[in-house]
């Protein structure tokens, strides 16, 4: 049985089903009966039009469904007929299936379940490792997203830059359990940029491609992190680095910046630098500047300081640092980094021990924690 084989038809079969008319949780029930029972057939049997078969199993499954429940008599009556098996060759399902797992009407958690689950082919337990929740919250959170978007109807353009944002989450998640999410969400936006054509798709797809490249890289034997500058560059995977850029050159070329094509140029310059030294921070700053014109975030604002400090140093830095809100995340963080930049080792330390206390995560609260160690040993030598 050619487990990836179903999993890479089951968007487009449970999209199918939901446009016909099937509410989307009952939709992807059918879907997993279907499933099962390719499994039970398919390998003393196999059919000759995989996705043919799916879609007339799962939608007698779903009539079947229909049949036995009273309280869904209508929409019986106006689905008696059993449609021609297959998709429609005017609309591409999965595409469809994207816009529904990133309806704004869920959260971003349940918005990111749904597209793993529905999209992404995962079962609730690889998820639910993931994201190191039990497995019945898990089950709840995508039912409670099923139930939500089960009467929206596919009458309208979807939103892409929703669905970006869900993926992107995705992405972000990195690797915890037994499912890379990182390699999940390059994978979906690879999908997604072969269905849809936009600039945007492309610069996403380019941004998690050059991010990825570096994850050998970003972890010590002891797992703790191992900042830029400190990273062994040689472990930096050059096929990936090559395919991002070549990917941003060609949706920067389209003449449609959007915020994660100006993400994308930067992560692209940091990639191409030998060393920390030779990084264009010139170059860097001024695409930080076209993506605060594109987002006004705030955090793009800290990151900016950063680069500030490399490009025209720390006293810059700092300078610009000093108009943002010193309740960003990251913030302390940043000032200590530009303080010892400037020399300032008391000040940094303070600094860097005051940021482990407000961290967000135990890996970085460790990595702070080892440098206010690594400047407190300096001051007294």
């Amino acid at each position: 049985m050619d487990e990836a084989l179903l999993r890479s038809l089951t968007p487009g079969v449970l999209a199918l089903l939901v446009r016909r008319g099937a509410d989307f949780a009952a939709a992807e029930d059918a879907v997993q009966e279907a499933l099962l029972e390719a499994v039970r057939v398919w390998p003393a049997d196999p059919p000759r039009d995989s996705k043919g078969w799916l879609v007339t199993v799962a939608w007698r499954k779903f009539l079947d469904q229909t049949r036995a429940d009273t309280a869904r008599r209508r929409r019986e009556d106006r689905a008696e007929e059993e449609p021609a098996p297959g998709p429609t060759p005017t609309v591409d399902d999965t595409l469809q299936l994207y816009f529904l797992c990133a309806h704004p009407s869920l959260t971003p958690s349940s918005a990111v379940a749904l597209t793993l689950r529905a999209v992404g082919g995962l079962t609730t337990r690889q998820i639910a490792r993931a994201y190191l929740v039990p497995e019945a919250t898990m089950a709840q959170r995508i039912s409670r997203a099923k139930r939500t978007v089960s009467g929206v109807r596919f009458d309208r353009p979807g939103d892409v830059a929703t669905v970006l944002r869900v993926l992107y989450l995705v992405f972000n998640e990195g690797y915890s359990g037994d499912v890379d999410l990182a390699a999940e969400a390059i994978r979906l936006t690879r999908q997604l940029a072969a269905r849809i054509d936009h600039p945007e798709v492309a610069g996403l797809l380019a941004l998690m491609l050059l991010h990825h490249a570096r994850r050998a890289s970003r972890t010590a034997p002891d797992g703790g992190l191992v900042p830029l500058a400190e990273q062994d560059r040689a472990r930096w995977d050059t096929r990936l680095i090559a395919e991002g850029v070549a990917v941003l050159q060609a949706a920067l070329a389209r003449d449609r910046l959007g915020e994660f094509q100006a993400q994308a140029a930067i992560a692209a310059l940091h990639a191409d630098a030998p060393t920390t030294e030779e990084t264009d921070w010139v170059q860097i700053v001024e695409w930080y500047d076209e993506l605060l014109r594109l987002t006004g975030n705030p955090v793009v604002r800290l990151n900016r300081a950063v680069a500030v400090g490399e490009a025209d140093g720390p006293r810059a830095g700092l300078a610009a640092l000093a108009e943002l809100d010193d309740s960003l995340p990251r913030h302390t963080a940043v000032a200590a980094h530009l303080h010892e930049r400037e020399g300032d080792l008391t000040t940094a330390a303070r600094l860097y021990a005051e940021a482990a206390r407000r961290a967000a995560n135990l890996a970085e609260r460790d990595h702070l924690t080892r440098q206010a160690a690594r400047l407190n040993t300096r001051l007294r030598h």
